[in-house]
């Protein structure tokens, strides 16, 4: 029979949010379960320097985030290697099954599971993630300054990522698959406006070129209509084709939105059903920020706290 435990507070996802939560939570003596996922740590673990993170000079994104862990764990955070499943939020207490046959009973869920960024799917790009190719300028964008770089998109996420770019780089080349870009078009205006941006039109990227020893080096270029390719030298590839957040455990039961983003009330990381709380980028679109994430965790953890409190307070005068 599968295992069947209770919980509080349960938080799903092991990124800044997740763990901050865990800090917070359990500090405020909720004793919560942290079930990490599938990719423990999130999205940080695939990012080699970090270096705006508050009162770290310079630190490995693993490192962050096996940090954060232990801070986690030694405040009394019950940390999990397992992946939920299954999450039904339809009744009290909430139930979460997870990969391991284990089920979880609890009281509050705060969703960190975070969002992915959409990749386009090329072995060359994946050899050469950390080393090169990136879907985050503020984050990676400091370790190209002075150097040529290349982003692929042509939406907001893109155009803003290269308008970003151009304080950093000596040059910044758009490259995006259509004659048009799809961007909001003060963006666009701008983009077209800096002396440092050059848009390739029409045309995906077949490669992401390099060496073991120099990372990359460029692109090879195919045209989207004609098939003719081409190459273009950069240092840095930044792949800005939009994020997936990963809501599919709940985006049939939580108000969404923007394709699958946790809806939250203004300045609250409260969700469409009382007791479920997200934080972090399954509901962040515009900043996806590792400090902002934990920033949201912080709130997350301290609303499960006070809706908790309430709760026990009204069955209390309830039974008198």
């Amino acid at each position: 029979m599968p295992e069947t435990r209770t919980t509080r507070c349960l938080i799903i996802g092991s990124g800044p949010a997740g763990y901050t939560a865990a800090v917070y939570a359990a500090r405020a003596l909720l004793e919560p379960v942290l079930i990490q996922g599938i990719q423990p740590g999130g999205q940080l673990t695939i990012t080699t320097e970090v270096e705006n993170w508050p009162g770290i000079i310079e630190t490995q994104g693993p490192d962050l985030m096996l940090q954060m862990e232990a801070h986690a764990g030694a405040v009394g955070t019950e940390v999990i290697a397992d992946h939920v499943i299954k999450l039904d939020l339809s009744r009290r207490p909430f139930v979460a099954e997870c990969d391991s046959g284990a089920v979880w009973h609890a009281d509050a869920v705060i969703m960190a599971t975070g969002a992915q960024a959409r990749w386009l799917g090329l072995p060359s790009e994946e050899k050469y993630k950390g080393f090169g190719v990136s879907a985050c300028a503020t984050c990676d964008g400091f370790f190209f300054r002075g150097r040529e770089v290349i982003v692929v998109g042509g939406g907001n996420t893109a155009v803003e990522e290269a308008i970003y770019l151009t304080n950093l780089a000596t040059k910044v080349t758009l490259v995006h698959r259509r004659d048009a870009l799809r961007a909001d078009k003060i963006l666009q205006q701008r983009l077209f406006n800096n002396p440092k941006v050059e848009i390739i039109w029409d045309h995906q990227v077949d490669e992401i070129l390099g060496s073991d020893a120099d990372g990359v080096t460029g692109i090879r270029l195919r045209h989207s209509k004609t098939g003719e390719t081409r190459e273009v030298a950069a240092s840095g590839v930044f792949i800005a084709i939009g994020h997936t957040p990963a809501s599919e455990l709940v985006v049939d039961q939580l108000e969404t939105h923007m394709g699958g983003y946790v809806v939250t009330r203004g300045f609250s990381t409260a969700t469409s059903i009382p007791g479920v709380f997200a934080a972090g980028d399954v509901t962040d679109h515009v900043y996806r920020q590792a400090v902002t994430s934990a920033g949201m965790g912080c709130m997350a953890a301290l609303e499960a706290e006070k809706f908790l409190a309430v709760e026990a307070d009204a069955v209390a005068q309830a039974a008198e």
